[in-house]
């Protein structure tokens, strides 16, 4: 279970979460939904440990987010898709899924491997592939593998579905619908709930970097 109270985050001298909260059950998945600025992704980015709390607390499992350093996600079983992807354009594509298990060693790589191509067949067709080689939308495919790989108790997705076309917005829907009944949590952050309001059982808005009154 996820559990942030009254979490507030500055970058620089701007305030971008003003005390922030959300409960988020095992096995559930909901949406976090807000214009672009809301705070989703600052949110999502504070989670991984990329932005650093003034005050407030984020749970996971009975572990304070706050105090460990942004690898320990993974050993938490914590995977995170990005709404820029954030591939490194020089590894191929199968080096970018791997790149977060290289620091969770109590994860066997290649079996989470062939569970990722199970899920993904698309993304093993392209594995031998420079990142930098790929589709704007391919890499989206790749970027949700890598969170897949890493990710055995919740997944954290920044708009998944932004940039994409139809066709392929339907196939992350697909991917992501057949999580359900497994031991993940699933996060979606997304503008509005457009292609996932069949997926989520829990709707969280937020404001101006706040919960939505």
């Amino acid at each position: 279970m996820l559990e942030v109270n009254d979490l507030h985050v500055n970058i620089e001298s701007v305030q971008v979460l003003r005390g922030f909260s959300l409960r988020l059950e095992t096995k559930a998945m909901a949406g976090l939904v807000g214009r672009n600025g809301a705070g989703k992704t600052s949110f999502m980015r504070s989670l991984m440990g990329h932005l650093f709390p003034s005050s407030g607390s984020m749970l996971f499992h009975g572990e304070d987010l706050t105090k460990l350093p942004p690898d320990a996600r993974a050993t938490l079983g914590i995977g995170y898709m990005p709404e820029d992807r954030g591939l490194v354009p020089e590894l191929t594509v199968e080096e970018n899924i791997l790149i977060p298990l290289w620091v969770s060693p109590n994860l066997k790589a290649q079996e989470r491997l062939r569970f990722v191509y199970s899920v993904l067949p698309e993304v093993e067709a392209m594995s031998s592939r420079k990142a930098l080689l790929l589709s704007g939308g391919q890499q989206k495919l790749v970027a949700l593998a890598r969170a897949l790989s890493i990710g055995t108790k919740l997944l954290l997705l920044d708009e998944p579905f932004e940039g994409v076309a139809p066709a392929l917005s339907i196939r992350l829907s697909e991917v992501i619908s057949g999580l359900r009944g497994t031991d993940l949590s699933v996060l979606i952050a997304q503008s509005d709930l457009n292609h996932s309001s069949n997926l989520v059982s829990q709707e969280v808005v937020i404001e101006r970097g706040a919960n939505a009154v």
